[in-house]
């Protein structure tokens, strides 16, 4: 599926679901899936749950966007993501709450599950502040995604890439969920964090994770 008709469909229903699922609410996070040399975005301060094909907003790498909505505050790290990263097509962005909580403590989240390597590696980092909408915030999301899939934003939410649509929103959610688990065990003590060691195990064997063996 890359024609923009169904590109657009898509990703309209990926906004609409990262509601659903708990992700976002209101205007809250923006989605955003590659076309060809640009890029198709979500519309800034429109609700999420609410947004059908035609609000999609179509992008070229420089910035300039077509028709008479403007492309989410945070189309930087969207465009720049596409060009630094050739094998993603799509990103997830939301102010999940679990993830929001632990981003405002500005601390990653470690090994404290091995579901944790889903994200490329041996914590889901959380990048540096910066002001919402700007280069300095997308240069420090592109920092903190150098080796991973996902990332927290400091004092503001989550960043999830992937292959296609599902790829990114399945990550967005299974970051969101363990943010929730991390949360919760840190109510009770300290978590006990995996070695170096047995992660090495685990990013060994999710080289074949699920159907990627077959």
């Amino acid at each position: 599926m890359n024609d923009e008709s169904s590109l657009r469909e898509a990703l309209a229903e990926t906004s609409r679901e990262t509601v659903r699922r708990g992700l976002n609410r209101g205007t809250a996070g923006n989605v955003s899936v590659r076309l060809g040399d640009g890029l198709l975005i979500t519309p800034s301060g429109l609700p999420a749950d609410t947004l059908t094909p035609q609000h999609m907003v179509r992008m070229d790498m420089t910035g300039h966007h077509q028709g008479p909505l403007k492309p989410s505050s945070e189309w930087r790290i969207h465009r720049d993501i596409y060009a630094a990263k050739p094998e993603v097509n799509a990103v997830v962005h939301a102010h999940a709450p679990h993830a929001v909580s632990l981003s405002c403590l500005r601390v990653p989240i470690p090994p404290f599950h091995y579901m944790v390597a889903v994200a490329g590696g041996k914590d889901i980092p959380c990048a540096r502040y910066a002001t919402f909408g700007t280069q300095a915030l997308s240069d420090a999301v592109l920092e903190a995604l150098a080796t991973r899939r996902a990332c927290l934003m400091a004092n503001h939410g989550l960043v999830a890439v992937g292959a296609d649509l599902a790829n990114a929103l399945a990550l967005a959610e299974e970051v969101e969920e363990l943010a929730a688990q991390y949360w919760r065990a840190r109510l009770l003590g300290e978590p006990v964090l995996l070695s170096d060691a047995e992660m090495d195990e685990v990013l060994e064997r999710f080289k074949c994770y699920g159907q990627r063996g077959r």
